[in-house]
């Protein structure tokens, strides 16, 4: 019997011919294995160096953590203005380029700027010795540190990182978990908090939490420990 597949539906027009002769992208160096950590900023001052849209789509994270921000820029971008016009008391602006001193009482420095003013930045960081990292944005040579792409529901904060090599696939990524994770999430947080409280005070050991969780969790939806529904 003739294959109902036609020439035009085959797997070999789906898929795009690979020259066997071409030259293989380089591998890139080896990463070094990072530490993810969450930092709590409220109060204390974070240096923002640009002010063009991808600076001011950092703000808009940094607004939330109370972080007393300080933007370094020679002129603002529309989206960055409206970030100062609506917290004026958050964010300290100064409208000239970087200079070293700028770096003064930072625990924290985002460089959203040009590469060649990020190169500045992570070079006056390196210089002064202050124990500071450097988010350099979408310019990984200059940065100590990467920011993640980032999903907050129902008091969860997922952070994604590619190690500062495809920001675009950390997005994605973000996307799909954000599809999946239940609406609710806020009742899983209130039931975990809840029990955590009891836990501590009858020394549950560790390993013998999540399993508890679990069970608690399943029962907020009338499933029992069976994994079946209560009658």
């Amino acid at each position: 019997m003739a294959s109902s597949s036609s020439p035009s539906s085959s797997s070999a027009d789906l898929i795009p011919s690979i020259d066997a002769a071409a030259t293989p992208a380089p591998t890139p160096p080896e990463s070094p294995v990072l530490l993810p950590i969450f930092l709590k900023l409220r109060g204390r001052k974070v240096l923002v160096v640009g002010a063009g849209p991808i600076a001011a789509a950092k703000i808009a994270g940094l607004r939330e953590t109370g972080a007393a921000i300080a933007v370094v820029a020679p002129e603002l971008s529309p989206a960055m203005r409206a970030h100062v016009d609506a917290d004026p008391h958050g964010i300290a602006l100064v409208t000239r380029g970087f200079e070293p001193t700028d770096l003064d009482g930072a625990w924290l420095v985002i460089a959203a700027a040009p590469s060649e003013v990020n190169r500045r930045v992570a070079a006056a960081v390196e210089a002064s010795g202050r124990p500071l990292f450097v988010v350099a944005v979408d310019d990984p040579a200059s940065a100590t540190a990467y920011g993640g792409s980032t999903l907050r529901r129902g008091g969860v904060t997922v952070a994604i990182s590619t190690d500062g090599q495809a920001p675009a696939l950390a997005g994605l990524l973000r996307e799909g978990l954000d599809a999946v994770m239940p609406a609710d999430l806020d009742a899983w947080v209130a039931e975990a908090r809840a029990l955590r409280a009891g836990w501590r005070v009858g020394h549950v050991p560790l390993a013998q939490r999540r399993p508890l969780l679990l069970r608690a969790l399943n029962r907020l939806y009338g499933i029992n420990g069976a994994g079946s529904e209560d009658p």
